[in-house]
C-alpha cells in the first residue's frame, strides 16, 4: 500500500530506465568509524515522502546542472530525474543516460519511502549526479572494452577456440568494469556532498542513510567500498567545505 500510494502521487515523474554498471583501488580510510549522525527520524508517511522527493528535485536539479557545466567533463548537463517504477525494485538509485546522451537519475519507490528526511534524499541525488558529472559511465565502458580485448588476445595466443576466446572476453569485460568501481563511488560521495551542501542540505545527516544499509565490507572486485570508507569521505569533504 505504501508503495502504491507513492506511485500514484508521483506517476507524472515516473519512468523506466535500465541501470548503468558502475565500476579502485581501496583508499586508506579507517575501517571502523562511528555513525555520522544517528538518524532518530521515524519512517515517513507516504505523502510526506512524496513531498520531500519533489522538493529535493526542485532544489537539487539546478545546482547539479550548474556543477556539471562548471566541471565541463561531459557534453550534456540536462538532468532528467525519474522514478524507477519497475516491479520488485528494492532500495536503489542509479545514474544512466538515454539514447541521446541525456543523463538520467533514477530512484526506486522503495528508496524514496526509506529515506527518513530530505537530507538523505539530497545526498543520494547528489551522489548519482556526481557519477555523470565525473564521466564514470564512459570510463567504465572503456575499461571494460580494454580488458575484454586483452583477455581475448591472451586466450587466442594460448590456442583457445572461438568460444573460449569469447568467454574470456566476457570475463575480462566484467573484471574491467569493476576495476575502478569503488574509487568512482567514493568520488561520487565527495562531489555529491558538495552538491547537496550547496543546495542547502546537510550531507552529514544525509549520509547517515549508510547506517541502515548492509555493509559491503571489502569484497574482492566488489562494486561498492565499505561503509566506513564512505562515511570518512563525506566527513573529509565537509571539513574542506567548512575550511
Amino acid at each position: 500500500m505504501r508503495a502504491a500510494i507513492l506511485f500514484s502521487l508521483m506517476a507524472g515523474l515516473a519512468g523506466c530506465v535500465q541501470p548503468a554498471v558502475y565500476t579502485p583501488q581501496d583508499l586508506p580510510f579507517p575501517q571502523q568509524l562511528p555513525p555520522l549522525v544517528a538518524s532518530l527520524d521515524a519512517p515517513l508517511a507516504p505523502d510526506q515522502a512524496a513531498r520531500n522527493f519533489l522538493t529535493v528535485v526542485q532544489r537539487m536539479e539546478p545546482v547539479a546542472e550548474a556543477y556539471c557545466r562548471q566541471v565541463g567533463r561531459v557534453p550534456n548537463c540536462d538532468f532528467r530525474i525519474v522514478i524507477d517504477d519497475r516491479p520488485g525494485q528494492g532500495v536503489n538509485a542509479f545514474q544512466t543516460v538515454d539514447g541521446q546522451g541525456r543523463p538520467i537519475l533514477a530512484f526506486s519507490i522503495a528508496l524514496i519511502a526509506e529515506a527518513r528526511n530530505a537530507d538523505e534524499l539530497a545526498f543520494v541525488m547528489g551522489h548519482e549526479a556526481a557519477h555523470h558529472i565525473r564521466g564514470h559511465i564512459p570510463k567504465t565502458q572503456q575499461s571494460a572494452a580494454n580488458a575484454a580485448i586483452l583477455a581475448g588476445m591472451i586466450a587466442a595466443a594460448s590456442g583457445a577456440g572461438q568460444a573460449a576466446v569469447a568467454q574470456a572476453q566476457q570475463i575480462g569485460a566484467g573484471v574491467g568494469a569493476r576495476s575502478y568501481s569503488k574509487e568512482f563511488e567514493l568520488q561520487a560521495d565527495a562531489l555529491g556532498t558538495e552538491i547537496a551542501f550547496d543546495a542547502g542540505y546537510d550531507p552529514l545527516r544525509g549520509a547517515a542513510f549508510f547506517d541502515r544499509l548492509p555493509d559491503p565490507g571489502d569484497e574482492f572486485l566488489g562494486t561498492h567500498p565499505p561503509n566506513a570508507q564512505r562515511r570518512a569521505t563525506v566527513i573529509r569533504a565537509m571539513e574542506e567545505l567548512r575550511g
